[in-house]
C-alpha cells in the first residue's frame, strides 16, 4: 500500500510529539520497501519520514535505530560527515514508521555527480575510506552481520543457486556470474565495515563537500567491493576512477586490486537479487523489470565479449605481421658449403720433396700410432737409411709401423711392395681391424671395400 506524503505529514506528527508540519514533499527512496517524504514544521525545522511497505522493510528500520544508538557522539565526531537521529516512532500493525532529524545537504543525481567534477568525486571518495575506516567491533557488538572474505563468497553462490531456480536468469550471465565467484584468487580480501546500501539518494552535499551519509539499514561487515558498486552504474569509468583513487590515498589499507572488479559484479548481481525479491513478494512489476534489465545485460555482456574477441585476433594479426617483418629484414645466416675431405694422391717417384704439403687431407691407418713413413709401405722398416738420413715423407696413413708388421702383411697375401700405383695415384689404406689393404681414388672406397671414418688431424712435420 503506498502512502502519499500527506499521509506520511500526519504519522510524523504522531511519532514526534509537538511536530506540526508546514510542509511536505516526496523523497526520493528504494521505492519496493519504502515511501518517504521531507517536511518542514513551524520552527523552519526539516524532518524525513520512512514509512516500510512491507515486513521486511520495517525490520531493516529497526535494524538501522539499532545502528545509529551504537554511533556514540565520540564515533560520530570522528566521521567527516553528519549521521541522522531517529526522532520518533509509530507503529501501525507489524509496520513501524521513522521520523529522522534533518540532515544539511541536499541530494543530487548520478548523472549530476558524475559531471560535477573531480573534487565531488573524490569528497566521495573520502567519505567511502571513512565508512570502511569504522571499528569493526561497534558492527559485532551490535549484533549485526558480519563476513569472512570465504564466507561472503558461499553467500553470493547460495544467491547464484537461488537466483537460478527462478529459470528467468539468460544462461550466458548464469555461466558468468558462476566462473567469478568460482575464481577463488577474487575473492581474497579484508572485510571491512560496510555500508551495504550506498548510493547517490544516500548521500547529501552541501556545495561540494559530502555533508552527510543516510540509509544505514544494512550496515555489516563484509566486502567493500559492494560499496562501490552503485559507481558501476554511472557508466563513466573516468567518475569510478576518481572516486576510487581518493579512496585508496584517504585508506590506510593495502590496495585491493581486484575491488572495482567485484564492485562490477556486485552490480550486475543486484539485478538478480531484485528479480528474487519480487518473485518471493509475488510482484509482477518487480519481476517484469528485472527481466527487461537482464535481458539488457545479457546483450551488452554478449557484445562485450565479442569486442573482446575481435580485439584479441586483431592483437594475434598484428603480431604475426610485425613477426613477418622483423623476419624480412633480418639479415640471411652465413651458408656453409661441406664438402668431403679426401686424402691426397701420393707423391711420385721424382717429387720426394713435395710429398707433404703443410695442409691439406691425409690419409689414416685406423688403430696405429703416429709415426714416420717412407715412399713403399711394406719397405719402410727395412729400407736401410741411416739414422739422421732425409726419408720422403709421404700422405700415408698415420702411425710408426712395428717390427714385424710387414712379415705379418705378407703372410696375410698382401703385396707389400706394390707401393703407389703410377697410373692411379692411389696409395694402400690399411684397416686397422683386418689388415686388409685397398686402393682409394681420392673421393671414395671402392666397391666392396670397408672403411672407417675418424677425426681428421694434421700430420706432424718431421
Amino acid at each position: 500500500m503506498k502512502r502519499t506524503p500527506m499521509e506520511l505529514a500526519a504519522m510524523a506528527s504522531a511519532a514526534v510529539p509537538g511536530l506540526t508540519p508546514t510542509g511536505v514533499a516526496g523523497s526520493p527512496d528504494d521505492a519496493a520497501d519504502f515511501d518517504a517524504a521531507l517536511l518542514l514544521d513551524d520552527a523552519g525545522r526539516r524532518w524525513r519520514v520512512r514509512s516500510p511497505k512491507h515486513l521486511e522493510a520495517s525490520m531493516r528500520l529497526e535494524t538501522e535505530l539499532l545502528v545509529l544508538r551504537t554511533f556514540v557522539p565520540a564515533v560520530r565526531a570522528e566521521l567527516p560527515f553528519a549521521l541522522p537521529y531517529v526522532a520518533g516512532t509509530v507503529r501501525q500493525g507489524e509496520l513501524c514508521t521513522f521520523v529522522y532529524s534533518h540532515l544539511p545537504g541536499a541530494l543530487r543525481s548520478i548523472d549530476a555527480l558524475v559531471t560535477a567534477g573531480s573534487s565531488v568525486a573524490a569528497e566521495i571518495g573520502r567519505a567511502m575510506a571513512a565508512i570502511h575506516a569504522i571499528p569493526r567491533e561497534l558492527v559485532t557488538s551490535a549484533d549485526l552481520p558480519s563476513y569472512s572474505a570465504n564466507e561472503f563468497r558461499q553467500r553470493r553462490l547460495n544467491e547464484l543457486d537461488q537466483a537460478a531456480t527462478t529459470g528467468k536468469i539468460p544462461a550466458v550471465l548464469l555461466r558468468r556470474w558462476e566462473h567469478a565467484l568460482e575464481d577463488v584468487s577474487l575473492w581474497r580480501f579484508k572485510p571491512t565495515v560496510v555500508h551495504g546500501d550506498l548510493h547517490e539518494d544516500n548521500i547529501l552535499l552541501t556545495g561540494e563537500r559530502v555533508s552527510a551519509v543516510t540509509g544505514w539499514t544494512d550496515l555489516r561487515v563484509g566486502d567493500p567491493a559492494d560499496d562501490f558498486a552503485w559507481l558501476i552504474a554511472a557508466n563513466d569509468p573516468r567518475f569510478t576512477e576518481t572516486v576510487h583513487a581518493a579512496y585508496l590515498e584517504a585508506s590506510n589499507d593495502p590496495e585491493d586490486p581486484h575491488l572495482i572488479r567485484r564492485a562490477a559484479l556486485s552490480a550486475e548481481f543486484a539485478l538478480a537479487q531484485w528479480l528474487v525479491r519480487g518473485v518471493a513478494a509475488e510482484n509482477s512489476t518487480m519481476v517484469d523489470e528485472a527481466v527487461e534489465m537482464l535481458g539488457t545485460l545479457e546483450e551488452d555482456v554478449l557484445a562485450q565479449e565479442a569486442s573482446d574477441r575481435r580485439d584479441s585476433q586483431a592483437r594475434a594479426a598484428d603480431a604475426r605481421a610485425a613477426e613477418a617483418a622483423a623476419a624480412a629484414v633480418r639479415p640471411a645466416a652465413a651458408k656453409v658449403t661441406v664438402v668431403p675431405i679426401a686424402p691426397e694422391a701420393a707423391p711420385t717417384a721424382s717429387g720426394a720433396d713435395d710429398a707433404a704439403p703443410d695442409t691439406g687431407s691425409v690419409s689414416r691407418v685406423v688403430g696405429a700410432e703416429t709415426g714416420p713413413a717412407t715412399e713403399n709401405s711394406a719397405d719402410a722398416a727395412t729400407d736401410g737409411h741411416e739414422p739422421g738420413e732425409s726419408e720422403p715423407v709421404t700422405a700415408r696413413a698415420a702411425g710408426t709401423q712395428q717390427e714385424g708388421e710387414a712379415d705379418e702383411a705378407a703372410a696375410s697375401g698382401v703385396d707389400t711392395d706394390s707401393g703407389n700405383d703410377p697410373d692411379t695415384g692411389n696409395e694402400p689404406v690399411v684397416d686397422g681391424a683386418s689388415g686388409d689393404g685397398a686402393p682409394r681414388d681420392g673421393n671414395s672406397s671402392q666397391p666392396g671395400t670397408e672403411t672407417t671414418a675418424l677425426p681428421l688431424t694434421p700430420v706432424p712435420d718431421k
